[in-house]
């Protein structure tokens, strides 16, 4: 593993990596505009990763993580790589403890509009658990008043994770129960539908750079930018683009998207913890993904920019931040010290 950024106080360059999986359009673009940039101290590249060894830099100030949500030992790589001031996006310690429904209990305390939404233990039984794992878990649950709560038609998705996996569309009861046999182990959440007028889906970099696209989840998947519908209001943009600023300060994202449905005029926040969002060419379309790879690079330039080598370079969200500060701000105050007593003059012998 090289070392060249942290251990080199004579090097001035500093590079910027991106980790990705399968996808190619958006990375190659990305550090094709990073090195058009004409920037004599900067350069871009994928991420090559060989030995990697604890306590020990990369040569990257900045890496962009579009994959390690599906690899493991990414993730220990970047949690490594943070450690020793590789400016990570998105952070990933909080990547690590993120999931949906906090998001949503988040946003409720937030005032953002949210569907209503309930969490459920997985169906099966994790492995290495028995029934007495479960002796605080009340069976059955109330599932009257959780339908009723909810209400049908509803939605039920996995509380972590993404990609459409996963993701039922309910019209009843018998029919919740048929196909929560199929989700296994995993934890669900069950979410009322929201009946829009408009839906779109939002790109946040950097907590600054905001794209509005419309979008109708309702289409294939390589049609759901195709949406045939006049301009929204300003006033309704103007709130969407709040709310997704909002969200993604107290998430603490720098690469995230927001999807947001619009009800009676009122947007709803659907799912707005998406930090490896699609951004492939032929699915988002040219103008938006010209728009992400330019802004994209942009926010990157930027953090390598302002990263101190060998410092903490990761961001975290408000909610975190504050709560710390609120946890500092009440504990008691450090015991005072005794004062030494002054030493007294040792008694001479007469």
């Amino acid at each position: 593993m090289g070392a060249s950024f942290f251990h080199q106080t004579n090097s001035i360059m500093k590079k910027i990596g991106i980790l990705h999986g399968m996808e190619r359009s958006f990375p190659q673009a990305f550090v094709e505009r990073i090195n058009n940039m004409g920037l004599k101290d900067i350069q871009a590249e994928p991420v090559l990763i060989d030995m990697v060894q604890q306590g020990e830099p990369t040569d990257y100030a900045v890496i962009i993580d579009r994959i390690s949500q599906d690899v493991p030992f990414y993730r220990a790589y970047l949690k490594n790589a943070a450690i020793s001031g590789t400016a990570v996006i998105n952070n990933p310690f909080w990547w690590s403890a993120d999931e949906k429904f906090f998001n949503n209990a988040l946003a409720v305390k937030m005032g953002v509009p949210v569907p209503k939404t309930v969490i459920l233990p997985s169906h099966d039984r994790p492995a290495d658990t028995s029934e007495a794992s479960f002796s605080n878990l009340k069976f059955p649950l109330s599932w009257e008043k959780i339908f009723e709560h909810i209400g049908w038609p509803a939605y039920m998705k996995p509380h972590a994770g993404g990609g459409w996996k996963s993701v039922y569309k309910l019209r009843d009861a018998a029919d919740f129960f048929e196909k929560f046999k199929e989700t296994g182990q995993l934890v669900m959440l069950l979410q009322e539908e929201i009946i829009f007028e408009e839906y779109f889906r939002c790109y946040c970099l950097g907590r600054k750079y905001v794209k509005i696209m419309q979008y109708e989840p309702r289409n294939p998947h390589h049609l759901r930018y195709v949406v045939n519908t006049g301009p929204a209001s300003e006033k309704l943009l103007k709130k969407v683009h709040d709310y997704v600023l909002k969200l993604n300060e107290a998430l603490g994202y720098d690469f995230n998207t927001v999807e947001m449905a619009v009800r009676d005029g009122v947007p709803y926040a659907i799912d707005f913890c998406n930090p490896a969002p699609d951004a492939d060419v032929a699915s988002v379309g040219q103008e938006n993904f010209d728009w992400v790879v330019e802004h994209a690079a942009k926010m990157a330039v930027e953090r390598a920019q302002a990263a101190k080598p060998g410092g903490d370079n990761l961001t975290w969200g408000t909610y975190v931040t504050h709560s710390a500060k609120a946890f500092l701000a009440s504990a008691p105050p450090p015991e005072a010290k005794p004062k030494k007593e002054p030493a007294r003059p040792k008694a001479t012998k007469k």
